[in-house]
């Protein structure tokens, strides 16, 4: 498929800059491949489609606070520092983005903190906003993490257009995160609650991690009409061997297996077996799913309204149908439903 096909009109104020009062509370989109309806109702009517063995594969990606603020040496400088992943533990490194990129050259040192915690030098240029950078902190590991904590701010999406909130601080995370890692929220899962979750797990319904540390790659402008011509950044994966025996115990009893959001749906579809099985995985995963394309595991999805023309977008166009996705969206904009990470969810049967 072509990039263009992914286009569409989304007024601006469609996208939801706030999270909605309660995890729980908000519209959601029903969608039936099979039958090829649209209904609307509420995200906890979510109950009522699914019961005893079916399984929930969430993902279990923990966002820590990627973005510092700081200021060049000598100049004092303005600058933002975005932390992409840790490349060595011992070492401090760090891949990451800033900003304003043309000021900030090899051997630049950067400061954070108003009295200075925090000093990093720049060792290497990866692309054009692209930098290796190397922490100089004495510091015991967990201290150098407090300090990142104390000092980085929660990395909302630029294209919220506000400075992160401590509400983000928790809004912003799923209530099942675990592992530290993601730069972005898995946007599915921030719509799950204790209370719907015990009141699932009562119905005899299991929850199966996943782990996808997810990266900003999913956000980058794809540039290219030909999708087959698009690279994916790498992002992390662990499926531990419990996950896959859940998952295939499901799937052997004909049950329902539903991926809650596009990454772990992206997840699960890295690590399938000849014979179509879950199988436990360590590692990385570039994988880039567009239509058309036959899922393996899941036979459900729950998942945000997605920014035009974006990866995220394309999955579920994948899962659900193109022209079934585009009327859902259609509609969607229609009946004002919020977009993106803040936004409504969609369940895809």
């Amino acid at each position: 498929m072509k990039l263009s096909q992914f286009r569409f009109h989304l007024p601006p104020d469609l996208i939801a800059n706030h999270p909605s009062k309660q995890r729980d509370d908000v519209p959601m989109m029903i969608v039936d491949s099979k039958t090829q309806t649209i209904e609307h109702g509420h995200f906890k009517d979510i109950l009522t489609y699914f019961g005893d063995g079916d399984v929930f594969i969430i993902n279990n990606t923990k966002v820590f606070p990627a973005r510092l603020y700081g200021e060049k040496e000598k100049t004092g400088a303005k600058i933002e520092v975005f932390l992409l992943r840790e490349l060595n533990r011992e070492s401090r490194l760090w891949d990451v983005l800033v900003d304003p990129a043309r000021k900030i050259r090899i051997g630049n040192k950067l400061y954070f903190g108003e009295d200075e915690a925090l000093v990093a030098e720049v060792i290497d240029n990866t692309t054009s906003r692209g930098r290796t950078i190397r922490f100089l902190f004495d510091g015991p590991y967990e201290e150098f993490k407090k300090t990142i904590q104390r000092l980085g701010e929660t990395p909302l999406p630029k294209i919220h257009n506000r400075a992160a909130t401590h509400e983000d601080e928790e809004r912003y995370q799923t209530i099942f995160a675990k592992h530290e890692g993601a730069v972005a929220a898995p946007s599915a899962g921030l719509h799950f609650s204790r209370e719907i979750m015990k009141r699932m797990e009562l119905q005899g319904i299991s929850f199966a991690e996943v782990t996808l540390h997810v990266g900003l790659g999913n956000f980058r402008t794809i540039d290219v009409e030909d999708l087959t011509k698009h690279k994916m950044d790498s992002e992390e994966v662990i499926i531990e061997p419990e996950t896959a025996e859940i998952v295939n115990r499901a799937m052997a009893a004909k049950k329902k297996v539903v991926a809650v959001g596009t990454t772990s749906m992206k997840a699960i579809e890295s690590s399938v077996t000849i014979a179509g099985n879950l199988k436990p995985y360590r590692g990385w995963t570039n994988k880039f799913i567009f239509p058309p394309y036959d899922f393996s595991i899941a036979n459900a999805l729950v998942t945000n309204f997605q920014l035009p023309q974006s990866p995220m977008m394309m999955i579920a166009a994948a899962f659900t149908g193109y022209d079934l996705l585009m009327k859902a969206y259609e509609e969607a904009i229609e009946k004002k439903y919020k977009f993106f990470t803040y936004g409504y969810p969609m369940l895809i049967l």
